[in-house]
């Protein structure tokens, strides 16, 4: 049976038609662990710009993201975002550092971790460096799915690994928007709490260099990752990023003009 779910609805609003909860590194955890330890089948959604333009632009990725069970503001624009909208104390809480806190409560409580995602060789890290700063942490299994477009048969199988892993919590780091759509297509079949953690992975292995906090805290890790990886993220930034800006703009311009009855932005309670 699963546990009585205490927690308070959290504070939300859209960014683009995109729904980002008010949600912090401590309540995030703990929302998660208790979905986990009742075998509940969730996902979370960690979203930045990145993923607020990806789903602006296909409306079925924004069903996806919308309909996630947490979307916590990854980034600094969409924290100053959420401040402007009325919500005045929002952290950040990215995928990296949000892992860290889940491994962590995980190895004190024993609740199972798989991981997703990633590559072999970065798997086999990442799990070092896990067991070396979680004592006691359960990673009951570890699936790299090939870089080719997976048949269903792979998709199948994998779900069925997962599945007889009992792993009540998935970190899948599959890159967005494909962990997230995956997750969605996924929790029917499995009861474990879903968590698209992106390059967290890279991060804590020590194969892709993390942004010093003096930069995560000024906006700019986004301008570091560039820096690092140009090819791979030039699109992402250089396109995604002026395009954000000129599109909060006319959110922005659009309530203010026509006094919507929602003037912080389609927020609520979730």
């Amino acid at each position: 049976m699963n546990e009585k779910n205490t927690m308070q609805p959290l504070e939300c609003r859209r960014i683009l038609g995109t729904r980002v909860d008010a949600t912090s590194y401590e309540d995030a955890t703990a929302r998660i662990l208790q979905w986990a330890r009742a075998r509940e089948s969730r996902y979370v959604c960690v979203c930045n710009v990145h993923m607020v333009m990806e789903a602006h632009d296909a409306g079925d990725f924004q069903k996806v993201v919308n309909a996630a069970d947490l979307v916590t503001p990854d980034g600094m624009p969409l924290v100053w975002v959420l401040r402007i909208m009325g919500i005045r104390r929002t952290p950040r809480v990215d995928g990296s550092t949000l892992t860290f806190h889940v491994c962590q409560a995980a190895a004190r409580e024993g609740v199972p971790i798989a991981l997703y995602g990633g590559s072999e060789v970065t798997v086999a890290a990442f799990t070092v460096f896990a067991r070396n700063n979680f004592p006691g942490i359960r990673i009951v299994d570890s699936i790299s799915p090939p870089y080719r477009p997976m048949t269903p048969e792979d998709v199948e199988a994998d779900l069925q690994k997962l599945a007889a892993s009992e792993a009540e919590i998935v970190l899948v780091a599959l890159g967005c928007p494909k962990q997230e759509r995956w997750m969605a297509e996924s929790k029917p079949r499995l009861n474990a709490v879903m968590i698209g953690i992106g390059a967290a992975l890279d991060f804590h292995a020590g194969r892709v260099a993390r942004a010093p906090s003096w930069i995560q805290n000024s906006g700019m890790e986004w301008f570091f990752r560039l820096c690092l990886e140009p090819r791979r993220l030039w699109r992402r930034y250089l396109i995604h990023n002026p395009r954000f800006i000129l599109l909060l703009l006319t959110q922005f311009l659009h309530l203010r003009n026509f006094n919507s009855n929602d003037p912080k932005g389609d927020g609520g309670n979730r």
